[in-house]
């Protein structure tokens, strides 16, 4: 699928989640295996706080103006909301529930975490960022640009 260039870094970022996701709803009930695919999937998430301030910023908000007259954006920008909220709650949840009672994550924790995941990314490439496409000004889909991480960025991107 066609991405916009000024999208294109958030969806590299993307494909790595796809892949770590997609290989933890296949964890297997090894406790090695478990520790390393929920390892794998909270250093991605936690270091997709950025990433996930850019589409809560700047994409959402960009999309807020169309909220009340386009039924699609209001229905993927409560789906937005709603997934982020859920990666990181559930994430704490679990994490919190591990410390507190010495317990080990379960392989069931890393297949749902994995299938939060795996679902919130589809959503993105398949819903947000074509109406992101669809309605967004080229400057403010510029700005969504910039605000991304350099080392995702492509030279021949001619940005």
């Amino acid at each position: 699928m066609k991405r916009a260039a000024q999208l294109q870094p958030l969806s590299r970022q993307h494909h790595l989640g796809l892949n770590l996701s997609r290989h933890a709803k296949e964890c297997t009930d090894e406790p090695k295996e478990i520790n390393k695919h929920w390892l794998n999937l909270t250093s991605y998430l936690n270091d997709m706080q950025h990433h996930f301030q850019i589409e809560d910023n700047l994409i959402a908000n960009a999309l807020q103006p169309y909220h009340n007259a386009q039924p699609e954006v209001a229905s993927a920008l409560r789906t937005l909301d709603e997934q982020h909220k859920s990666l990181h709650t559930f994430m704490s949840e679990v994490e919190e529930g591990a410390q507190s009672q010495s317990s080990l994550v379960t392989v069931e924790q890393v297949r749902k975490l994995g299938a939060l995941l795996y679902d919130h990314i589809r959503f993105e490439e398949r819903e947000l960022f074509p109406l992101a496409e669809r309605y967004l000004t080229k400057e403010e889909l510029d700005a969504i640009y910039d605000a991304s991480p350099n080392e995702i960025k492509r030279l021949d991107e001619n940005r």
